[in-house]
């Protein structure tokens, strides 16, 4: 297995939302499903500053993105819980990856790609994650990311613990 990470290009956007579709029956994410807009929408975020696309044996399998702090509620719990402002700060985001390459190695490289990006320009990666995607809060927490802190977006039925927001230390 030849993995490759790269900078995501427009062509691959079409499979990685077919990607996307495939491991939210096993990954539960993202949440809602289906979601209220085209996936290409998901793929493609507002506020992208870059992202990547995972190549195994010459397949798009899966993606990271990096997108700014939104002006919103949120970004005073990663302000305030970082000491850094907005500007400061990146956002990893749109992270999946197909669910037979889990523990392989991938979802690794792709998220170590996205925090290279974001402190080669001298930022700090922040992220939120449901803690009901266990294996994702696993994923973090293993690679030495904490909690600084909750939250409940509209989008999170009741049902549900809030959304947990962390940040990746220098």
């Amino acid at each position: 297995m030849t993995t490759t990470i790269r900078p995501r290009v427009p062509g691959d956007v079409p499979r990685l939302a077919e990607v996307l579709a495939a491991q939210q029956r096993t990954s539960g994410y993202p949440f809602r499903w289906p979601l209220p807009f085209p996936a290409e929408e998901f793929v493609v975020r507002a506020g992208e500053e870059t992202a990547f696309s995972a190549v195994v044996d010459d397949v798009v399998v899966g993606q990271v993105a990096v997108v700014s702090v939104p002006d919103e509620d949120f970004a005073r719990t990663w302000t305030e819980g970082t000491g850094r402002d907005r500007d400061g700060l990146a956002v990893v985001s749109s992270f999946f990856v197909l669910p037979d390459l889990r523990g392989l190695g991938v979802g690794r490289a792709l998220l170590d790609a996205a925090v290279a990006w974001i402190r080669e320009r001298g930022r700090l990666p922040v992220l939120d994650v449901v803690p009901a995607h266990t294996a994702a809060v696993r994923l973090y927490e293993r690679g030495g990311w904490r909690t600084i802190g909750r939250g409940r977006p509209p989008w999170l039925p009741d049902s549900e613990e809030s959304v947990l927001f962390m940040v990746l230390d220098d």
